[in-house]
């Protein structure tokens, strides 16, 4: 009987495996409260463009949007996990202009090689997040004002070290891998997108830490009581939007052949707009990785067909700050 019965269970389980997965897809990629709004929002927005203009519907326009949002979905990548346990980090903006000059002047002092920038930009980028999580969880300062000093600080140092003078890069290796190059015609920024997408996915929805960081932020006095470090969390969620922010100043670095001190300025707004378009809960406990990502699309997209539309910047800050605000709305719990 048990013999009999063994092959059935078996060919029960293998049945059932691809509709778990199925179930697990489904569950990471309607997360949050109105998860559809954000499909349906991001599905208007591309019919609507696709009618007002010829152009918007081309691989080549969606390669441009890749890439003119890629700076913002890194980033807000890490911005998502130091949301979800309940901060807010307003320095990203500065810390990548002082990561892309660190990475800058590393190939041009201490040797002209790939690697020694990109250790010392993102090296730079953690660093700045080590200092914002540590000043806010050991001296319990709000993260609005630590990091609001981090991006006055990090700024002005960018703008000192190197007397407000752009530092050309020349590094060939450097700009095809983080910049101008391409893997099978798809640009390298998309492509670290996309892996920074997979690496906060695992870690955010796969991980014991990104357990930890929904505690953190959703219930903080009930994670203490679990025995989870508090402190120890918030700090390395801070440790990782730098390193991201310290990414992302990378691909700037490669794509303008050169690190500026005064670059991206108000960076930090779209990065936050595009984590709380995505779901996320300014209050902490909440959000998901693909929503921060659809996010940042949604308003790459608005920005790119805006522009093919003609309309005046000005006019554009206006409709998009309308649209964001309305879309929140409508998402929001």
């Amino acid at each position: 009987m048990n013999d009999s019965a063994s092959p059935l269970t078996a060919e029960r389980q293998a049945a059932s495996a691809p509709r778990s997965r199925a179930r697990r897809i489904a569950q990471l990629l309607l997360q949050g409260d109105r998860p559809y709004a954000l499909y349906i929002a991001f599905a208007v927005l591309l019919v609507v463009f696709s009618f007002a203009s010829p152009w918007f519907l081309s691989i080549d326009n969606f390669l441009n949007i890749g890439r003119q949002t890629a700076l913002v979905s890194i980033i807000a990548i890490g911005m998502t996990f130091v949301i979800i346990a309940r901060q807010i980090d307003l320095s990203v903006g500065s810390s990548l202009a002082l990561s892309g000059m660190s990475a800058a002047l590393a190939m041009a002092y201490i040797g002209d090689h790939w690697l020694i920038g990109a250790v010392a930009g993102i090296g730079t980028g953690a660093l700045v997040g080590a200092i914002n999580g540590l000043v806010t969880t050991r001296l319990n300062i709000p993260s609005f004002l630590v990091t609001l000093g981090s991006l006055s600080a990090a700024r002005g140092l960018a703008l000192l070290v190197t007397t407000t003078k752009p530092v050309i890069i020349t590094n060939d290796s450097f700009i095809s891998i983080f910049g101008e190059g391409d893997i099978a015609g798809v640009p390298v920024p998309i492509i670290w997108t996309v892996l920074a997408v997979i690496a906060g996915i695992l870690l955010l929805h796969y991980s014991v830490f990104g357990r930890q960081v929904y505690a953190a932020g959703g219930n903080p006095t009930a994670a203490r009581y679990s025995g989870i470090d508090i402190r120890r969390v918030t700090t390395l969620a801070f440790i990782l939007t730098g390193v991201l922010a310290g990414l992302a100043a990378l691909v700037l670095s490669a794509r303008s052949h050169a690190a500026r001190p005064d670059v991206v300025q108000g960076l930090e707004l779209d990065v936050i707009a595009s984590v709380t378009l995505g779901g996320c809960s300014l209050f902490g406990g909440r959000g998901f990785v693909l929503g921060t990502l659809l996010g940042s699309l949604i308003i790459g997209t608005l920005n790119n067909g805006l522009v093919l539309l003609g309309v005046s910047s000005s006019l554009q800050l206006v409709i998009k700050g309308i649209i964001i605000v309305a879309a929140v709305a409508f998402t929001k719990k």
